[in-house]
Protein backbone atom coordinates (compact mmCIF):
# COMPACT_ATOMS: atom_id res chain seq x y z
CA UNK A 1 0.00 0.00 0.00
CA UNK A 2 2.85 2.41 0.59
CA UNK A 3 4.24 5.18 2.50
CA UNK A 4 1.58 7.83 4.26
CA UNK A 5 3.01 11.36 5.58
CA UNK A 6 1.57 13.83 7.51
CA UNK A 7 2.39 16.72 9.85
CA UNK A 8 1.46 18.96 12.84
CA UNK A 9 2.42 19.68 16.24
CA UNK A 10 0.36 17.30 17.94
CA UNK A 11 0.33 19.34 21.20
CA UNK A 12 -2.31 18.29 24.05
CA UNK A 13 -2.63 14.87 22.25
CA UNK A 14 -6.27 13.70 22.59
CA UNK A 15 -8.64 11.65 20.71
CA UNK A 16 -8.47 13.58 17.29
CA UNK A 17 -5.10 13.09 16.75
CA UNK A 18 -5.22 9.64 17.62
CA UNK A 19 -7.95 9.24 14.82
CA UNK A 20 -6.43 11.44 12.52
CA UNK A 21 -3.38 9.25 13.49
CA UNK A 22 -4.99 6.03 13.10
CA UNK A 23 -7.13 6.51 9.34
CA UNK A 24 -3.56 7.97 8.06
CA UNK A 25 -2.11 4.91 8.60
CA UNK A 26 -5.04 2.75 7.56
CA UNK A 27 -3.86 4.48 4.03
CA UNK A 28 -0.53 2.82 3.77
CA UNK A 29 1.98 0.33 5.12
CA UNK A 30 4.18 2.86 6.62
CA UNK A 31 3.07 6.56 9.00
CA UNK A 32 6.04 8.95 8.86
CA UNK A 33 5.10 12.44 10.78
CA UNK A 34 6.49 15.54 10.54
CA UNK A 35 6.56 16.72 14.08
CA UNK A 36 6.55 21.16 14.07
CA UNK A 37 9.90 22.25 15.57
CA UNK A 38 9.58 24.77 18.72
CA UNK A 39 10.99 27.47 16.14
CA UNK A 40 8.99 26.63 13.41
CA UNK A 41 5.75 27.51 16.15
CA UNK A 42 7.22 30.25 17.20
CA UNK A 43 7.76 31.61 13.58
CA UNK A 44 3.83 30.71 12.85
CA UNK A 45 3.09 32.51 16.02
CA UNK A 46 2.06 28.96 18.10
CA UNK A 47 3.35 28.17 20.96
CA UNK A 48 3.03 24.82 22.76
CA UNK A 49 2.64 23.59 25.89
CA UNK A 50 4.77 20.56 25.48
CA UNK A 51 8.73 20.64 23.59
CA UNK A 52 9.56 19.30 20.43
CA UNK A 53 11.19 16.46 22.01
CA UNK A 54 8.45 15.59 24.48
CA UNK A 55 5.84 16.09 21.90
CA UNK A 56 8.27 13.46 19.72
CA UNK A 57 8.80 10.93 22.40
CA UNK A 58 4.49 10.82 23.32
CA UNK A 59 4.29 10.89 18.91
CA UNK A 60 6.88 7.64 18.80
CA UNK A 61 5.09 6.02 21.58
CA UNK A 62 1.82 5.79 19.48
CA UNK A 63 1.56 2.19 17.40
CA UNK A 64 -0.09 3.63 14.20
CA UNK A 65 3.47 5.96 13.95
CA UNK A 66 6.26 4.33 12.41
CA UNK A 67 8.88 7.23 12.52
CA UNK A 68 9.09 11.29 13.55
CA UNK A 69 11.08 13.30 11.77
CA UNK A 70 11.31 17.60 12.46
CA UNK A 71 9.48 19.81 10.71
CA UNK A 72 11.40 23.26 10.30
CA UNK A 73 9.41 25.56 7.71
CA UNK A 74 6.79 25.06 5.30
CA UNK A 75 8.48 24.77 2.37
CA UNK A 76 10.23 21.14 3.00
CA UNK A 77 6.92 19.01 2.16
CA UNK A 78 8.23 18.13 -1.38
CA UNK A 79 11.19 16.89 -0.53
CA UNK A 80 9.85 14.86 2.73
CA UNK A 81 7.68 13.47 0.27
CA UNK A 82 10.43 12.57 -2.43
CA UNK A 83 13.30 11.08 0.97
CA UNK A 84 10.41 9.00 2.36
CA UNK A 85 8.80 8.12 -0.93
CA UNK A 86 5.20 9.09 0.56
CA UNK A 87 2.55 7.81 -1.67
CA UNK A 88 0.09 9.84 0.17
CA UNK A 89 -0.09 13.53 2.02
CA UNK A 90 -2.60 13.01 4.35
CA UNK A 91 -4.11 16.17 6.55
CA UNK A 92 -7.06 17.03 8.59
CA UNK A 93 -9.80 18.72 6.74
CA UNK A 94 -9.41 21.98 8.16
CA UNK A 95 -6.70 22.33 6.04
CA UNK A 96 -8.99 21.10 2.56
CA UNK A 97 -7.48 22.76 -0.52
CA UNK A 98 -4.02 24.05 1.00
CA UNK A 99 -1.96 21.28 -0.35
CA UNK A 100 -3.39 20.90 -3.42
CA UNK A 101 -0.32 20.96 -5.09
CA UNK A 102 1.16 18.12 -3.69
CA UNK A 103 -0.75 15.81 -5.80
CA UNK A 104 1.75 15.85 -8.38
CA UNK A 105 3.91 14.06 -5.84
CA UNK A 106 1.36 12.42 -4.51
CA UNK A 107 -2.09 11.19 -3.74
CA UNK A 108 -3.47 13.99 -1.03
CA UNK A 109 -5.87 13.64 1.42
CA UNK A 110 -7.86 15.74 3.89
CA UNK A 111 -9.46 13.52 6.28
CA UNK A 112 -12.71 14.54 8.47
CA UNK A 113 -11.64 15.98 11.95
CA UNK A 114 -13.29 14.34 15.02
CA UNK A 115 -16.26 16.21 16.41
CA UNK A 116 -16.45 18.08 19.79
CA UNK A 117 -12.25 18.26 20.40
CA UNK A 118 -9.73 20.52 19.44
CA UNK A 119 -6.27 21.82 21.22
CA UNK A 120 -7.07 25.18 20.58
CA UNK A 121 -10.94 24.82 22.54
CA UNK A 122 -8.40 22.66 25.12
CA UNK A 123 -5.86 25.28 25.68
CA UNK A 124 -8.89 28.06 25.87
CA UNK A 125 -10.41 26.12 28.84
CA UNK A 126 -6.93 25.68 30.57
CA UNK A 127 -6.38 29.50 30.07
CA UNK A 128 -10.26 30.26 31.44
CA UNK A 129 -9.58 28.35 34.70
CA UNK A 130 -6.73 30.21 35.75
Amino acid sequence: MGTVITYGTFDILHAGHINLLKRARMLGDRLVVGLSSDDFNLGKHKSSLLNYENRRIVLESIRYVDEVFPEADWDQKIGDIQRYEADVFVMGDDWAGKFDFLSEWCRVVYLPRTADISTTEIKQSLGGDR
